[in-house]
C-alpha cells in the first residue's frame, strides 16, 4: 500500500470515527432532552388531571377524564387485580393492546413499538368513586419527538457525509504535499547512484520543517560522499603514480640484467642493490598506503608514560644511527591515554624526517601546561618555506620531490601522523624558519594524577 493511501485511509478513518462518536452523542444527548421534555409534559397534565378529580365531585369521574384525553393518547383506571374501572378512553382502537399495570406510586416508562412510535405511560394513584385506590394511566404516542429524532439523523448522516469529504480531499492535499520532496529524494537519489551526478536537493524557498531536514541532511551527504569519492580518486591515482616510479626501475634493472648482466659482474651488483631498494620502497609505500586506507577503526586505549615511551624511541635512534640526539624533558613521568604503538609510530615519523632532512643536532623536548603534554621535535636544516607549511601534511606531497625520492620518502608520513594524532583528540603542528630548521609539536591530552 503506497504511502498517499495510507495518509488518506487513516485521516479519513480517523476522522470518520470522531464524526460518528460526536454524532452519536449529540443523538442521545438530544434524544435524552426530548424524552425529558415528553414526560414533564405528561407528568404535568396528569397531575393536573387528578386535580380536576379531586375538585368536581359532582361530575361524573368517565366524563371528566374524556375532557383531558389526549389526541394522540389514551386513559385507563386500573384496580387493584388489574382490572379497568371504566371503559378505556382513547380515538384509536389499536392503542387498547397496550399494556396496563397496577402502582400505588407515581411513575413512568416508555412502551417501544417496532412500526410505530413509542409510548409513553404515567402512572399515579387516585381515590375512585366507590372509594377504592386505583391508579390513571394516561399514555401519549411520541409521535413529533419520533419525527424529530427521525429528522435529526438525517441531519447528521448528511453533516458526517460533509465533513468526510473536505477530510478525504485535505488528505489528499496533504500526501501529495509529504510525498512531493520524498519523491524529489527518491528522484536524485536513483540519478546519483544511475549517472553519479552527486545532485542535491534545491531547498530555496522551503519552510524549515522535518522535510527541510531530511533534505538539509541527505545534501550534506551528497557532500560527504562527494568528497570521499575524489579523496578515493585521489588516492588511487597517486598510489598509481607513486608505484609506477620503482615498478618501471625494477623493470628497467631486470631487461638490463637479462642482456648484459650474466658478463658484468658490477652491472649485477648495482642492479641488485637498485632492485632491492626499489622493492623495500614499494613495500613501505603499500604499508603507509593501507594504514591510511583502512578504515578506522578504534583501537585499544590504555595509560601511557610519555616520557618513557620517546626516551625509549630516541634510544633506538642512538643505536642505529651515529647522530646527536639532545632529549630533555621537565620531569620522568608525564600521562596521556593512548594507543602504544600509533603514538610511537608518530614520534618515529618526526625523528625520521629530521635526520633526513638535518645534518645537525635534533632536539627532542617534553613538557606539559596545564591539561596538555607537548613534545616537540626540533632540527636545524634548511627548514621549510611558508608556503608550503600546509601542504606537507597532505597524502603523497614532498617538497623536494627529487631529494625525497633519494633519501627513501613517500610523501605519507606526515599524513599518517596527522591522522593518528586526530584520532587521538591531539594536534601536530609545525613551525619553520627557511635556513634555520623546523620544529614539529604534539599535544595530546594529559591524565591528571592528582
Amino acid at each position: 500500500m503506497k504511502l498517499s493511501t495510507k495518509i488518506r485511509l487513516f485521516s479519513s478513518l480517523f476522522m470518520l470515527i470522531l464524526v460518528l462518536l460526536v454524532n452519536t452523542a449529540i443523538y442521545y444527548m438530544f434524544h435524552t432532552m426530548s424524552l425529558n421534555g415528553e414526560r414533564t409534559e405528561l407528568t404535568e397534565q396528569t397531575d393536573e388531571i387528578v386535580t380536576a378529580l379531586n375538585d368536581s365531585s359532582t361530575i361524573a369521574k368517565s366524563e371528566l377524564l374524556k375532557a383531558y384525553l389526549p389526541t394522540d393518547g389514551m386513559i385507563r383506571v386500573v384496580g387493584k387485580d388489574g382490572s379497568m374501572l371504566m371503559s378505556t378512553l382513547t380515538k384509536d382502537k389499536s392503542y387498547l393492546n397496550l399494556p396496563s399495570s397496577y402502582a400505588t406510586k407515581q411513575t413512568s416508562s416508555v412502551i417501544p413499538l417496532k412500526d410505530n412510535a413509542d409510548f409513553l405511560t404515567v402512572s399515579k394513584p387516585i381515590i375512585w368513586e366507590n372509594g377504592e385506590v386505583a391508579t390513571l394511566q394516561v399514555y401519549k404516542q411520541l409521535v413529533a419527538h419520533s419525527e424529530t429524532m427521525e429528522t435529526l439523523f438525517y441531519v447528521l448522516v448528511v453533516a458526517s457525509i460533509i465533513v468526510l469529504i473536505p477530510t478525504i480531499i485535505a488528505g489528499t492535499l496533504l500526501g501529495r504535499f509529504i510525498l512531493k520532496p520524498i519523491k524529489s529524494l527518491t528522484s536524485t537519489m536513483r540519478e546519483n547512484v544511475t549517472h553519479t551526478t552527486w545532485k542535491k536537493i534545491n531547498l530555496e524557498n522551503r519552510s524549515h520543517d522535518e522535510l527541510y531536514e531530511m533534505e538539509e541532511t541527505f545534501n550534506v551527504m551528497i557532500d560527504y560522499l562527494k568528497d570521499n569519492f575524489e579523496k578515493q580518486e585521489i588516492f588511487v591515482s597517486d598510489a598509481s603514480h607513486e608505484l609506477k616510479t620503482p615498478i618501471s626501475i625494477v623493470k628497467s634493472y631486470a631487461q638490463l640484467l637479462q642482456r648484459r648482466g650474466r658478463d658484468n659482474p658490477e652491472l649485477l651488483q648495482e642492479s641488485v642493490q637498485a632492485i632491492d631498494s626499489e622493492a623495500d620502497r614499494m613495500q613501505k609505500l603499500v604499508e603507509q598506503m593501507l594504514l591510511l586506507a583502512k578504515n578506522q577503526e578504534q583501537e585499544t586505549y590504555s595509560k601511557l608514560n610519555v616520557v618513557q615511551l620517546v626516551q625509549g624511541i630516541v634510544d633506538q635512534f642512538k643505536g642505529a644511527y651515529d647522530r646527536e640526539l639532545v632529549f630533555e624533558t621537565e620531569t620522568d613521568e608525564m600521562y596521556i591515554n593512548g594507543n602504544h604503538d600509533q603514538l610511537q609510530q608518530v614520534v618515529y615519523i618526526l625523528m625520521d624526517n629530521a635526520l633526513k632532512y638535518s645534518d645537525k643536532a635534533v632536539d627532542i623536548h617534553i613538557s606539559q601546561q596545564g591539561l596538555t603534554v607537548q613534545i616537540n621535535v626540533q632540527d636545524y636544516g634548511k627548514g621549510i618555506p611558508p608556503e608550503e607549511s600546509e601542504k606537507i601534511f597532505d597524502r603523497f606531497y614532498r617538497i623536494e620531490k627529487s631529494r625525497s625520492r633519494e633519501l627513501g620518502g613517500t610523501g605519507l608520513g606526515l599524513a599518517i601522523a596527522k591522522v593518528i594524532m586526530e584520532e587521538h583528540h591531539g594536534s601536530l603542528s609545525v613551525s619553520s624558519e627557511p635556513g634555520e630548521g623546523t620544529a614539529f609539536s604534539m599535544r595530546l591530552p594529559a591524565i591528571n594524577e592528582n
